[in-house]
């Protein structure tokens, strides 16, 4: 068993609110530092994301200077500059980490069978190593995640999903992408605020759509990450980004969830819709090109 999950709080808490578990990563060889950089080598820009410390958790996420060096240069200096780095789906550069990610999804389905009854229709894990005193700002993910420090101590400030409001989330999965969601940190409610102090063989459950940031303390930090969609979780996004349009008109659309059937219909309709939205873009593009 990799990880270890009081059941009481998984079937109580699952995607609902964050919190803690423990685990045995942290012995791995797939962490060690040769093992890192020999990874670190194998990515160029796709897959990637290199970026400096933000100066504040509320700095906007993409306004922290971002993808000027390659993964494997930016490891190699991470101790003499503040430095994050995000290697996604290492799963599809070591069959080592394409085992493990199998064997973590397989022990999640043994202990909460009501994922077992859900669809998933993205699962892929992600390496995160950061230098010391360093901040990820504020932002949320569209994804249901598992995090688990490898090395490194880290402070997580992350709220329930509860603290996103739901015009904010609808003009996010409007856009339909898989992306970060920018929110503003002063305008969250306090009391939604879980803090998880991570060290090595611990892990926190992050629910889809919860806003957190990060700061690492005086060491490099070495963080593993599972993350997943379900197909649930997709047409939930879609029943939003119809209210978008709605909340456009001036009408206040029926609250998520209260006419399941209502929800299943827009979901059906922007299906369809935003690709067809995404096809006129890229048309108008290529017109305005020539």
């Amino acid at each position: 068993m990799h990880l270890s999950v009081d059941s009481a709080v998984l079937e109580r808490s699952f995607d609902r609110v964050p919190f803690a578990f423990e685990h045995k990563l942290s012995a791995l060889e797939l962490f060690d530092e040769t093992s890192l950089h020999r990874l670190a080598q194998r990515y160029t820009d796709r897959d990637a994301f290199v970026a400096d410390g933000a100066p504040s958790a509320d700095t906007p996420f993409y306004d922290v200077e971002h993808d000027t060096q390659r993964p494997s240069e930016a490891l190699r200096l991470l101790d003499h500059q503040r430095r994050r780095i995000l290697l996604k789906r290492p799963e599809g550069y070591d069959p080592a980490f394409r085992r493990l990610l199998s064997e973590i999804f397989a022990e999640l389905l043994r202990m909460h069978a009501p994922l077992r009854a859900e669809r998933v229709v993205r699962l892929e894990s992600s390496v995160l190593i950061s230098s010391g005193d360093t901040i990820t700002p504020f932002h949320f993910d569209p994804e249901i995640s598992f995090f688990f420090q490898i090395a490194g101590e880290k402070r997580y400030h992350v709220y329930a999903p509860r603290a996103v409001h739901e015009n904010e989330l609808e003009r996010f999965y409007v856009k339909g992408v898989v992306d970060i969601g920018q929110l503003e940190l002063g305008e969250r409610d306090s009391s939604c605020e879980y803090v998880f102090a991570l060290a090595g063989g611990r892990g926190m459950h992050q629910p889809q759509n919860a806003p957190h940031w990060v700061e690492t303390s005086g060491g490099r930090s070495v963080s593993y990450v599972v993350s997943f969609e379900t197909a649930q979780g997709r047409m939930r996004g879609r029943t939003r980004s119809f209210n978008h349009y709605l909340r456009r008109l001036g009408t206040e659309p029926a609250a998520l969830g209260e006419h399941p059937s209502l929800d299943a219909a827009k979901a059906a309709t922007m299906r369809v819709a935003i690709p067809m939205r995404r096809m006129v873009g890229r048309t108008l593009r290529r017109g305005r090109a020539r």
